[in-house]
């Protein structure tokens, strides 16, 4: 028998009883539910890195799977309650609020519509407009991943248009300088990765233990400039050393052999992080 999967994102953390809520309101739509965790420990009210996450995530995951993701700085506001299905056959249900902009870009997305919250949300809740985590999405994602609705009946259809992404400029080669940003971090180790894939990245004419002039900045402002070479894994630098990397989703990432390197040069993430990278000179 196909297990029905429920696949919960938040900010929430795991210090109160907030996720658990979910977990319960999810399992009295449906006890046979499964329901997993893809992380609750999304910075507060970081939409980007929920964005980022799920893309990160999702492709590894069977045809069907519903996730919800609740980052949500706007709760209680207009802005929309959304369930889309991808191009991979999955549902997201998620404010409409930049969530999608990773997904959207990268896997593409089929369909998407609006939460009817006049059907698909919890009995006898609708005086709380700060807890739509529990309320609606997960309510809406147990029922549909369950099958007591179907997509179409999450409510009306909206067009493609509509969906909020944020600013997510693309890599790019320019004279030999393989251009792009920091997306995100490897936080429990420090690794740094960037929106530079590996296809883009060997197009300079690289091979392994080659060394790189890699540069970073923030708002014009230089924060590192050194040459990393080029490896398979950790174990092709030496203890302490940085080390250029092709990371678990076939981009460019900077580690620091048991080490972090985010903590050691004081980087951090987003659209202002810019990275360039080309071939030392010898």
């Amino acid at each position: 028998m196909l297990t029905k999967k429920l696949v919960l994102q938040t900010d929430f953390g795991l210090s109160d009883g907030a996720v658990s809520a979910m977990y319960g309101v999810a399992l009295n739509v449906d006890a046979n539910l499964g329901i997993f965790d893809l992380t609750h420990e999304i910075p507060q009210y970081n939409i980007w890195e929920a964005s980022y996450r799920l893309y990160q995530t999702m492709t590894y995951w069977p045809e069907e799977t519903v996730f919800v993701s609740v980052v949500d700085p706007g709760v209680g506001s207009d802005r929309k309650s959304v369930v889309v299905k991808t191009n991979e056959n999955q549902y997201i249900i998620t404010p409409n609020n930049g969530t999608l902009t990773h997904i959207a870009g990268e896997v593409g997305i089929q369909s998407i519509r609006e939460i009817d919250e006049e059907v698909n949300r919890l009995p006898h809740s609708g005086a709380s407009y700060t807890f739509h985590g529990r309320d609606v999405y997960a309510y809406t994602g147990a029922r549909l991943a369950s099958g007591v609705i179907s997509f179409e009946q999450v409510g009306p259809e909206l067009e493609l248009t509509s969906i909020i992404t944020l600013h997510n400029p693309k890599p790019y080669i320019d004279s030999g300088v393989v251009y792009g940003k920091i997306d995100i971090l490897d936080v429990r180790f420090g690794n740094i990765w960037t929106n530079i894939g590996r296809e883009l990245f060997l197009s300079i004419g690289v091979n392994f233990g080659d060394l790189l002039e890699v540069t970073i900045i923030k708002n014009d402002r230089q924060i590192f400039k050194n040459r990393i070479s080029y490896g398979r894994s950790f174990a092709d630098s030496r203890l302490g050393e940085a080390i250029l990397f092709v990371n678990s989703v076939d981009s460019m990432g900077i580690a620091i052999n048991q080490g972090s390197f985010a903590q050691a040069y004081h980087v951090e993430t987003g659209i202002n992080w810019k990275i360039e990278i080309k071939k030392a000179d010898k």
